[in-house]
Parts: structure tokens; C-alpha cells; sequence
């Protein structure tokens, strides 16, 4: 379990395929901190680490992993927002981030502001029904509040800090996300459908 809080980044030093797998080699200065078996938000996605050597560690994405998120795009050098699990009685700054995530979306505007920018994207209409005007939403790991929304698409603010500490400063229109929608909405929806 996450809160979307960003703690640091990585950088992507290696690829190696492995059947129908891909293990990423990371650069970050938390590697020392990290342990093999521990799980990690990049961009969102929770992933184990498997491998560490100094500041490298290593992770693997499974063929399910690839197919639901952005990572099969990721390439060397490439920036990575990184956040370790949540510890029990530490402040929830966020919201509740599963770090599994729902689908891929992409940037379709950004706009800068004095002191923030504004980025929208467009995301797959089936999860439509996930979004709600100043409700939640994880957008590569980060906790963003949803606004102006519509039917495939909604927008959000990023302060000075988190343009700066993310990945969110190299992001251009085109790029693609991953996005995970809030769990309560996920819940709600299922007892709907099944009701």
C-alpha cells in the first residue's frame, strides 16, 4: 500500500529481456536503503526489488505488467518516480495507492502558470465511471486531485515542488502515464454492477 507521495526518483540504467519478462536495472540514492524482496512504486507500479549492487537495484515486470502499464515503454535513462510502502502509524499524506495500475493514459495538454502547471490527459472511457470532480487520482505514482472533468479525459494542478522532485518536469504532450483510480471508486462501482 502507497499515499501517491513521491520520496525520491531513479534513473534507468539497463534493460534485459527474459522471456516474456523485462528486468530494469535503477540508479537512485535510496538503493542502499532498499532490501531484495521489498516493494516499490515506479511510476505507480508496485514492483519487487530482486537485485541490488551499491546504487543499482533491479526489478522485474511480468507479461501482465507490460500489457496494463507504460513500462514496456521505458528506455535508458528515462526518469522513474519512486515511493516505498506505506509503514503503519505514519501520516497518510495522499490517498490510498494500491501501486496496481488500471490502464494507461496520456498527456493531451499542459500548460504552465505563475507558480504551477496544468497538465490534462485522456484515459480509456471504460473507467469513466471511476472519476469525480476534486476526487482522487494516481498519475505515475503521484496523488493528484482530479478537476474539469469529462467523460475520457480530466486535468491536474502540479505545484512548483512536485514539477521539480517527478518526472513530471520532463513530461511533454504525447507522453504516456500510468493511472491508477481511487479503490473506494472501484469498490463502489462493483457493488453497482453487481447489485
Amino acid at each position: 500500500m502507497f499515499t501517491g507521495i513521491i520520496e525520491n526518483t531513479a534513473i534507468v540504467k539497463d534493460i534485459v529481456a527474459q522471456g516474456s519478462n523485462l528486468t530494469f536495472w535503477l540508479r537512485s540514492e535510496i538503493a542502499g536503503e532498499l532490501k531484495v524482496d521489498q516493494s516499490l512504486a515506479h511510476n505507480g507500479i508496485c514492483l519487487t526489488v530482486v537485485a541490488i549492487k551499491e546504487d543499482l537495484y533491479a526489478v522485474t515486470a511480468v507479461a501482465e505488467t507490460i500489457k496494463k502499464t507504460h513500462i514496456g515503454q521505458w528506455k535508458i535513462g528515462d526518469k522513474i518516480n519512486l515511493e516505498r510502502a506505506l509503514q503503519l502509524g505514519m501520516r497518510l499524506d495522499g490517498h490510498f495507492v494500491q501501486g496496481h495500475v488500471d490502464g494507461v493514459g496520456t498527456c493531451i495538454a499542459k500548460q504552465t502558470l505563475e507558480g504551477s502547471h496544468i497538465f490534462r490527459f485522456k484515459f480509456p472511457p471504460a473507467f469513466a465511471g471511476l472519476i469525480i470532480e476534486k476526487g482522487s487520482v494516481c498519475v505515475n505514482g503521484v496523488s493528484l486531485t482530479l478537476f474539469d472533468i469529462a467523460l475520457d479525459e480530466f486535468s491536474v494542478t502540479i505545484i512548483p515542488y512536485t514539477f521539480n522532485h517527478t518526472n513530471f518536469g520532463q513530461m511533454e504532450e504525447g507522453t504516456c502515464v500510468n493511472i491508477e483510480f481511487d479503490v473506494l471508486g472501484k469498490y463502489l462501482l462493483r457493488q453497482q454492477e453487481i447489485s
